[in-house]
């Protein structure tokens, strides 16, 4: 079992990371911004590992958000 120690982030790939535009399209929305729409509506879905504020980046863990899309397959919408 993995012991988590206050104050320090995981390690995430950074070639893991994107942006709100491929969230977007794994999710099967045509605009970036619907994606911050989904994260009101739906409480299960990943959120930003990286989120610098309002109007500026915010980057998902890929393979979080594709999990998410396998186990929820009928709230993609296309």
């Amino acid at each position: 079992m993995a012991a988590i120690v206050a104050g320090v982030c995981p390690m995430v790939n950074t070639e893991d990371l994107c942006d709100a535009h491929e969230v977007a399209a794994l999710l099967g929305l045509s605009h970036s911004g619907s994606v911050f729409g989904y994260l009101r509506r739906y409480d299960d879905l990943p959120r930003p590992v990286i989120d610098l504020g309002h109007r500026r980046i915010a980057l998902w863990s890929r393979p979080e958000v594709e999990a998410w899309v396998r186990r929820h397959p009928r709230r993609r919408t296309a």
